[in-house]
């Protein structure tokens, strides 16, 4: 390699004195325009990481002068949603949930609020179409069958307080015994058999009957209808919410179920909580309001 800068004959460039295996290196420069366009993008990335956020830190980035992130703006854009439907969200608010599908248009507001409600909070659990998941014990919101009641105002209770949680006092609770420690794996099979025979999946047996008298009947009643105060499933529906086989059945009535539903009344407030139970309860299963008793 040569040190030694020459003219090029053939095309008349300097050349950068730097010469491998013969062949030289020409001196050529960038275009103006391109070196320009450079600086540029370099001026302009310095003053946009002093403006805007840039630097990754430990626990977040750095502000910049401007102050501006894309949560705030999101924020922004919520509050700006949220005053333009102020009158709306006042009026779920307060009124009453048994009187709320004969109030056009606050109905369909709540209906419709809540569904994004659902899809961002709800549906990771009871899946996208509300039809739940039975071998985790996520119910279908679809059907008519309620552990805790299909109202709008036990709908309403049940999202606002949760179930079997430790978070919220008032959250609805229901204990069912493990009665591997209490009966015989022959008593739980026989249980199992007359438990499956109220929604007519076997014939059951009178030593299975009066087991269940003896155990069952104080929470799902004589016939086994089940007692939404306790929120004691009903047997005789042929609706499971673990699965009705006998393995499954056998294993729910072994070892209890305890399905925990968190509260969202806190994190939700009011409003939200009123417009995704509108929404549950328009899927489909939601029940009347019961007349009051003469």
């Amino acid at each position: 390699m040569s040190d030694n800068k020459r003219i090029d004959d053939e095309t008349g460039t300097e050349t950068t004195g730097h010469s491998w295996d013969g062949i030289e290196e020409l001196n050529t420069p960038l275009p103006r325009w391109w070196l320009w366009t450079l600086y540029a993008t370099i001026v302009w990335g310095i003053v946009y990481v002093i403006l805007y956020p840039a630097w990754p830190l430990i626990s977040g980035s750095t502000r910049g002068v401007l102050g501006w992130s894309t949560r705030g703006e999101v924020a922004e854009q919520i509050d700006a949603v949220n005053l333009a439907n102020a009158e709306m969200i006042e009026s779920l608010v307060a009124v009453d949930m048994s009187e709320l599908a004969r109030k056009e248009p606050l109905h369909r507001f709540a209906v419709s609020a809540g569904a994004s409600v659902f899809r961002t909070y709800c549906s990771q659990c009871h899946g996208a179409g509300a039809a739940g998941v039975q071998a985790a014990g996520y119910p279908n919101l679809l059907d008519d069958d309620w552990l805790w009641g299909g109202q709008i105002t036990d709908i309403v209770e049940t999202v606002r307080h949760g179930i079997r949680n430790e978070d919220d006092p008032d959250a609805r609770w229901s204990q069912m015994p493990a009665f591997a420690d209490i009966l015989q794996a022959e008593e739980i099979t026989s249980l199992t058999a007359h438990v499956r025979s109220l929604s007519g999946l076997e014939d059951g047996t009178t030593q299975g009957a009066n087991l269940f008298a003896e155990n069952c009947a104080a929470c799902h009643g004589d016939a086994g209808t089940g007692d939404r105060t306790l929120g004691a499933p009903d047997l005789t529906d042929a609706i499971w919410l673990y699965g009705g086989t006998a393995e499954a059945v056998s294993y729910s009535i072994a070892n209890a179920r305890y399905g925990v539903m968190p509260p969202w009344g806190a994190r939700l407030g009011e409003a939200q909580v009123r417009a995704v139970s509108a929404y549950v309860h328009g899927l489909g299963g939601g029940e009347a309001v019961a007349s009051p008793a003469p």
